[in-house]
């Protein structure tokens, strides 16, 4: 009855198909596929995989089947073949729920689609692959984060210097612009109007634009410090403020400054903006009697975009429903005035659309409005300039956008999205949140900046840089009006230390890959993580604050080696580096042993007082002699090498000068090198002829490993087979390049597919096993043959001994190469 269900389980579908489970071409081709992908050839992996995937669609695990899909999917993004690319993950993804390692498919996939322009669904996707990522690692709650977000250790908040500038005043003043060395905002009476006055914050009648010259001379009423302390600013000597227009400069350009808008120089004033000490209207042109609200600008700036009531100069136009909405217009600046204003193609006078924000390529242009069709009150919304057209807007989704109010958006120059909601959770009113972008789409999902950035009352409006240094924002936290603050960082941005760690060869100095990097952090409840080092033989993380790091590398190969790292008192974001070497062991040799004189043995008798050396050099996999092998002596006094080549009976012979070490070695082509150590002979020593027979090693040979036993169905490794294995080790361990094939057998009891299932478990087991012992997977690869490949005629339906069936029931190792 055990054996029938046995069959119907294994046989239906094949649906526990693993190693050694399919058909052996359909096997050898996924072998071959996986092959090339690991070695990069991704045109030839392209072929095998596609290959693979057509040929056995009805003998496919779910589990063989992702992974094949999912290297096919990212062998055609590595191509830049993204089309191609979003066609195989759409393929993947779209009946299987990926799980575990196969989550970062979400991520390739994600970034694929903004690759070709799908924003909204890369964004949906990149919040799954976020969500998903946080499930498995319990990323906030975790004292680690998973190693894909770089950040190793618990993220502490961020610190923040706040100063209260002197410009506020009883009005609003809000929605802070950087312009060339200046800050351009809103300033007016507070009055109900569209969008700016969506939530509490933003907001008069009638509003205008006024700017700043040099913001760095913006002065302070009060500080409040990280801790909340409020404190009057210590005033100091008054600078003498540079001219403007001063000849001595030359024109700025786009690469003199490092945020968007921020260029100084090249302005002929006249008419339209006055720049004195102080604050003044931005620009006569541009402010009229009604609403002038948020405004940004080109990287060259002399073009703007800014928000402006439904006014055309002469009259102002309502909704159907005797609204006044807002419009964005545009206006380019001639001989310091600002002329040529004109309206965006997607304004309408049904609805308003405000609050500008251009990318820094000035490609993108980001909004707020409260067009029909959106998520919630007002919505974010992104159109693209094409050919000096833009684009009819797309909204910016549900990951973005809220059934409250989502506005005041800046993009700082990194391409990172900054906006205030009321329709998210915070801390109260408008709040401030954050996007990051990965590959140029945000990759969700929204975060909420700390206090005292945010406050129990509207926070918006903020402009900064890419790593969040400093910067302004709004808010009305002090009696209940507008303000501009100014903000300072005074901790890591990401309450994390980014650290790149480089391993390299001690003696070649070249980067070594695939070194294991353990990590320990000090303190209770930090989980122990690992990662490996990449081809170039680095490591980046971003390691929690004020804490010590232990990192351990080990290679098959190299000597382990451990560095210590702390982050204690350190405050700034600057990146650091440690280099460290990594050093081979002496090479693992064996020694040759002195042997008393045997007469009879089949050598010519020798003259016992003289030193000498011999044996006979044999195959590993059969003990034959081995015809035609290079065998080398070094002596290590003078350096000098004799050499034999063996004939058909495999031996060779030396002399030995006493007082000296010596280097025995054995080659030949397709066989690994076996080299053993002599030590030095001693005139006391009562017999001078050393036995040093050679096993080599082959290409294509297979050695069975002897008392591998296993208990009845099972494949754990049992004590006494650990001897056995432990010899496999050595020899693993003597050759460095040695790659093998571990293969298990069973007797032909049982069923035949079972039967391939148990074996290719107890050869998983092997391997798992040499990889405790520290050598590496890429070495090793596991097959079970089941009863496929018999020694003997025991077959079904043979009466044999239990002898005969021990014959079968087999472990061992090809050698697939060796040097």
């Amino acid at each position: 009855m055990l054996k029938r269900w046995r069959k119907l389980l294994f046989t239906c579908g094949l649906v526990f198909c693993m190693v050694g489970f399919c058909d052996a071409q359909s096997d050898t081709l996924l072998q071959q596929a996986n092959r090339q992908y690991t070695l990069k050839a991704y045109g030839r992996a392209i072929e095998l995989y596609t290959q693979w995937l057509a040929e056995s669609p009805g003998k496919l695990m779910a589990e063989q089947r992702i992974m094949a899909q999912a290297n096919l999917a990212h062998c055609y993004k590595l191509m830049g073949d993204l089309k191609k690319a979003e066609r195989a993950y759409q393929e993947l993804t779209a009946t299987t729920e990926l799980t575990g390692a196969q989550i970062e498919s979400y991520l390739q996939y994600a970034q694929t689609l903004a690759g070709n322009g799908k924003y909204s669904e890369s964004q949906v996707l990149f919040d799954k692959y976020k969500k998903l990522k946080e499930k498995t690692v319990e990323a906030e709650r975790s004292p680690f984060l998973d190693s894909a977000t770089g950040i190793i250790g618990k993220k502490t908040p961020t610190r923040y210097r706040l100063e209260v500038l002197a410009l506020n005043t009883s009005n609003a003043e809000f929605s802070p612009m950087y312009y060339r060395d200046g800050l351009v905002f809103v300033s007016g009476k507070k009055a109900s109007a569209a969008i700016e006055t969506a939530g509490k914050g933003g907001g008069g009648s009638y509003l205008d634009l006024f700017y700043v010259q040099d913001r760095q001379q913006l002065k302070a009423s009060q500080i409040i410090s990280a801790d909340g302390t409020v404190t009057k600013p210590v005033q100091a000597r008054n600078r003498k403020e540079r001219r403007a227009g001063n000849n001595q400069r030359s024109r700025a350009s786009a690469n003199d400054s490092r945020t968007i808008g921020g260029y100084d120089g090249g302005i002929n004033i006249s008419d339209g903006l006055r720049l004195s000490k102080g604050i003044q209207p931005f620009s006569r042109s541009i402010n009229s009697r009604y609403h002038e609200g948020p405004v940004t600008f080109f990287s060259d700036g002399y073009q703007m975009v800014f928000t402006r009531n439904n006014y055309d100069g002469r009259r102002v136009r309502q909704s159907t429903e005797g609204v006044t909405n807002l419009k964005l217009y545009t206006a380019s600046q001639q001989n310091g005035t600002w002329v040529n204003i004109e309206e965006l193609p997607f304004n309408s006078n049904d609805y308003s659309v405000g609050h500008p924000a251009l990318s820094k390529d000035d490609r993108l242009l980001f909004f707020a409005s409260d067009m029909p069709g959106g998520v919630g009150g007002t919505d974010l919304y992104v159109s693209r300039n094409e050919n000096g057209k833009w684009t009819k807007p797309v909204n910016l989704g549900k990951e973005i956008n809220t059934k409250g109010n989502d506005l005041f958006p800046f993009i700082d120059e990194r391409g990172n999205l900054y906006f205030a909601s009321d329709g998210r959770k915070g801390l109260g009113g408008l709040d401030i949140f954050y996007v990051p972008l990965v590959d140029g789409a945000f990759a969700g999902p929204v975060e909420h900046l700390d206090a005292p950035i945010n406050s129990d009352l509207d926070d918006f409006g903020m402009v900064t840089d890419g790593n969040r240094k400093g910067g302004y924002f709004s808010t009305n936290r002090q009696k209940g009006n507008d303000d501009i603050f100014r903000f300072v960082r005074e901790s890591s941005l990401y309450g994390c230390r980014n650290l790149t760690l480089r391993f390299y060869d001690e003696v070649t100095k070249q980067p070594v890959d695939s070194v294991v990097v353990d990590i320990k952090a000090r303190g209770e409840g930090r989980k122990d993580r690992t990662m490996v080092t990449r081809k170039d033989g680095l490591v980046q993380l971003c390691l929690e604050s004020n804490n010590d790091f232990i990192f351990r590398a080990s290679k098959d190969s190299y000597v382990t080696n451990t560095v210590g790292f702390s982050t204690n008192s350190l405050t700034d974001d600057s990146p650091s580096r440690l280099e460290i070497a990594l050093n081979q062991p002496p090479k693992i040799v064996d020694t040759v042993h002195y042997i008393p004189l045997q007469p009879n043995d089949g050598w010519d008798i020798v003259d016992s007082q003289k030193g000498r050396v011999r044996g006979t050099v044999m195959s590993e996999k059969d003990r034959k002699p081995i015809e035609g092998v290079t065998v080398n002596l070094k002596n290590d006094c003078d350096g000098v090498i004799r050499q034999i080549v063996t004939g058909v009976d495999g031996r060779y012979e030396f002399e030995l000068t006493e007082g000296c070490d010596y280097t025995l070695s054995a080659s030949k082509e397709r066989y690994g090198t076996n080299t053993s150590r002599i030590k030095k002979l001693t005139s006391r020593a009562t017999s001078k002829v050393l036995s040093a027979d050679l096993n080599m090693l082959r290409v294509g040979d297979i050695v069975q490993l002897d008392n591998i036993y296993y208990d009845l169905d099972k494949w754990t490794i049992r004590a006494d087979a650990s001897h056995e294995l432990d010899k496999l080790v050595a020899t693993m361990q003597k050759y460095p390049l040695l790659t093998v094939e571990l293969r298990s057998h069973t007797d032909s009891r049982g069923d035949a597919v079972y039967n391939r299932y148990l074996s290719a478990q107890r050869a998983n087991s092997v391997v798992s096993y040499l990889a405790s012992k520290g050598i590496s997977r890429k070495r090793m690869v596991a097959a079970g043959y089941g009863e496929s490949l018999l020694l003997n005629n025991c077959a079904n339906e043979v009466d044999c001994t239990e002898a005969e069936h021990q014959r079968n029931r087999r472990t061992e190792f090809k050698v697939l190469s060796i040097k």
